[in-house]
């Protein structure tokens, strides 16, 4: 049993925290919720009881077994550090640790050994990194990915929780004949489609498209895979969705990717071609499973070595919480 923190615990990612932990029944004798001074004092309903957010400060560690950490790459930075000198073991959802050389980035049903060389301090991938690598790595594992020409249509709620308060504000706007003014994205996202909302670099790529280059090279261990990705933001509440060119080293068969995608865990297949009944974000939502389907061949890549595919998956439980839980679960 063990005394467990959650920094970051009002947030969109800490609420999915509390949800996933106590569904999975995980073995904790005492939660620490931890939030910013704004939040510090809220009464929480949880586990049983109520619970009050403290804030968060360089005491907050005493004891603490477990430390989860979703408040911010500033946040992880100047804290995750003091707490993982107390003992406690720190995952991180930021991306302030994720590409550091000491520092795990785990996916558990990908490279859960990595997680037992950590210092202190292991890292949860990026939300989109997670929902592509789950259906790539079985893959990969079968017969060598060259390259992945990756599209993803990402929910407004994985920028928080304001941003799906400004969606669900937004819809009703337009609906009532009034304008959508943005706040928490740059353009408005009600009714539309528009480029992920991060800082683009020179090279033409947005942060969310290098972490998804960098991130699934360190995890799968391979960074002979060549990535082209493009992020964009969509009008959804929950759920993030991404379609997967990929080529192979070999020739692959559909019926043997669907094989290899039935038998990994994490990973549902939803490909009823009759029916047209394909992955979805609503289907995907408060689901732990990576639902893929549209499994099919590339006519665009030479000998029969090219399959495109699309992929859904919950950003705030596999794409974040979830994982997060599960690299813990390594270590009970």
């Amino acid at each position: 049993m063990s005394r467990v923190a959650i920094v970051g615990a009002t947030g969109a990612v800490g609420q999915t925290f509390r949800q996933v932990l106590e569904e999975r029944q995980f073995p904790a004798t005492e939660y620490v919720l931890l939030a910013s001074e704004r939040s510090a004092g809220k009464a929480v309903d949880w586990v049983g009881g109520q619970h009050t957010v403290k804030p968060l400060t360089a005491d907050s560690f005493a004891d603490v077994q477990f430390a989860f950490f979703s408040a911010g790459g500033s946040v992880s930075r100047e804290y995750a550090p003091l707490a993982a000198r107390t003992g406690a073991l720190v995952i991180d959802n930021s991306s302030a640790f994720r590409m550091a050389p000491e520092v795990p980035l785990v996916v558990p049903e990908i490279n859960a050994d990595a997680a037992r060389q950590h210092q202190g301090i292991i890292a949860n991938p990026n939300c989109s990194t997670i929902i592509m690598t789950m259906p790539l790595w079985p893959l990969h594992r079968h017969n060598p990915v060259r390259r992945v020409v990756v599209s993803t249509y990402q929910a407004a709620s994985g920028a928080g929780a304001r941003a799906l308060e400004e969606l669900e504000s937004q819809t009703r706007d337009v609906l009532a004949g009034q304008p959508a003014v943005p706040s928490v994205f740059h353009v408005p996202c009600a009714f539309n489609v528009f480029s992920h909302n991060t800082a683009i670099g020179e090279d033409g790529y947005n942060v969310e498209e290098k972490k998804m280059i960098l991130e699934t090279h360190k995890i799968v261990g391979d960074g002979s895979i060549a990535i082209s990705p493009t992020c964009m933001r969509v009008p959804v509440a929950r759920a993030h969705t991404e379609s997967l060119a990929i080529e192979f080293s070999s020739a692959i068969e559909e019926s043997a990717a669907r094989e290899w995608l039935g038998a990994a865990p994490g990973v549902t297949v939803v490909d009823d071609r009759a029916q047209n009944r394909f992955p979805t974000p609503l289907d995907a939502s408060d689901r732990d499973d990576v639902l893929v389907g549209r499994i099919r061949r590339d006519p665009s890549v030479p000998e029969n070595r090219g399959l495109s595919l699309i992929c859904s998956g919950d950003q705030l439980r596999k794409g974040a919480a979830l994982n997060a839980v599960q690299i813990a679960e390594l270590f009970i």
